[in-house]
């Protein structure tokens, strides 16, 4: 799946879901996910090098947790992010393939999420980070081969300028300093 992602520090959690609220869009209900990053070896920062990500979700604490192996690559020329998830049934063995395959540990996050579902692929986060000061909110949205990537870029800046938002956010979670 090809995805276009943009995030943005938020000036005002509050204002932000506000402006949502007032066209009618609200947010689900907080859950919680857990990354563990994966690199290859060899890897380097900006070298379209694939990630694999196992994630753990806490939708609701009476509920089992969902476990899964996300593949990613963030193809830089293209601005275009590839990913595939996986539902994993077992959590440690999983790691241990993963290990196997000569991958190591890259980093750790830890998140509350909301999601708001906008419809024809598109997804907005509403993120707070342990370990990093206020909230983040991103926008994923899948595009097909014949889509343009700058112009979907660029719709996705303008709809967080639209809600007063422009503190735009290149990095993963995972490289953002405090």
């Amino acid at each position: 799946m090809r995805k276009v992602i943009i995030k943005t520090k938020l000036s005002s959690r509050e204002r932000f879901e506000k402006k949502l609220s007032d066209i009618d869009l609200d947010f689900s209900q907080i859950y919680w996910q857990h990354d563990r990053i994966y690199v290859p070896r060899d890897y380097q920062k900006h070298s379209n090098y694939p990630r694999l990500i196992m994630r753990t979700e806490m939708k609701a604490v009476d509920r089992p947790a969902k476990y899964s192996l996300i593949l990613k690559r963030h193809i830089e020329d293209s601005g275009v992010d590839i990913t595939e998830e996986t539902v994993i049934k077992d959590y440690e063995s999983a790691v241990g393939m993963i290990l196997q395959l000569g991958f190591k540990p890259l980093a750790e996050v830890s998140r509350r999420r909301q999601a708001l579902y906008t419809g024809e692929g598109t997804v907005i986060y509403l993120d707070k980070i342990e370990n990093l000061p206020g909230y983040y909110a991103k926008i994923e949205s899948e595009i097909s081969a014949n889509d343009s990537v700058l112009d979907a870029r660029e719709d996705l800046k303008k709809t967080f300028e639209t809600l007063s938002e422009s503190n735009f956010v290149e990095e993963p979670y995972s490289e953002i300093k405090s």
